[in-house]
């Protein structure tokens, strides 16, 4: 598939707010986003001309933000909506191989929707998982230290190297990763021989440590995870912010040598793909 026959829905409701910023990523990348409220999928007050389909887009993005004002869970209401009447679609979808980016809110709706981690299933039936409460009880938004832990499987992480440190920004109020058991290290433990975790949280020397190196106490320092077949993927910091070297931190004294960004592989990996398989 060439970069022009690429379609990205960038889905959307009230409260979503990073639509832009990743509207723009992907126009940079010279492929085709498009803003689609959730209404249009579920053809809810829209006209024929108005209505899209989930299998119109060669990718689907959920940004961030906080949708729905985050009532009940942060995500619940966006997920509950597109499950009700989007989860055989959905289903279909992943099974195919499309994929599916949710960051941040984003990332806490793919929870919701039990499309992660989602190590048994396509889409479990209930939530596998939470994003709770930062330990801090209050929103966190800092440069965050990310280690690439992932052996190969999430295509969404493929131009970057194993073990290679990026610094892309956190700002969450609800992001601290739990698993639906009473051994959470059991868990981990399988997400990791499904080689399902991208990132961690990491200090400067990148060793693993506490707040404000973990922003929000996430279990394991987990900052990211994948699906068993990769194409589905969920983190909580923000690559779309950090596209250009100019939105680093502390640019231009980091010594970045290159004009982009610790974010950009996420996306160039995606369009890679779509590229190289469809």
């Amino acid at each position: 598939m060439k970069k022009k026959d690429i379609r990205v829905g960038i889905l959307r409701i009230e409260g979503t707010n990073c639509e832009q910023e990743s509207f723009n990523v992907f126009k940079e990348l010279n492929v085709n986003p498009e803003f689609v409220h959730l209404k249009q999928l579920l053809h809810v007050d829209t006209n024929k001309k108005e209505e899209r389909k989930i299998s119109d887009y060669h990718c689907l993005m959920i940004p961030g933000g906080f949708s729905a004002g985050d009532y009940i869970r942060a995500g619940a209401i966006f997920a509950a909506r597109m499950k009700s009447t989007l989860g055989n679609d959905l289903k279909q979808y992943v099974t195919e191989g499309y994929p599916i980016l949710g960051i941040c809110n984003g990332f806490q709706v793919l929870i919701e929707l039990g499309l992660l981690p989602a190590s048994d299933t396509i889409m479990s039936p209930i939530p596998q998982a939470c994003l709770h409460r930062n330990d801090s009880s209050r929103f966190e938004c800092r440069p965050s230290l990310l280690k690439h832990v992932n052996k190969g499987n999430c295509i969404f992480t493929k131009n970057i190297s194993q073990n290679d440190i990026r610094l892309i920004p956190s700002a969450h109020a609800e992001g601290k990763l739990m698993f639906n058991s009473s051994n959470q290290q059991r868990i981990v433990k399988e997400l990791e021989e499904n080689d399902q975790i991208v990132f961690k949280y990491v200090n400067p020397n990148g060793k693993y440590d506490d707040y404000p190196w973990n922003p929000n106490g996430s279990f394991a320092n987990i900052a990211g995870i994948c699906n068993p077949e990769g194409n589905v993927f969920g983190m909580m910091p923000h690559p779309e912010r950090v596209f250009h070297q100019f939105q680093q931190h502390n640019w231009p004294e980091n010594g970045l040598t290159h004009d982009w960004g610790d974010g950009r592989d996420v996306f160039i990996s995606i369009i890679s793909h779509l590229e190289k398989h469809f």
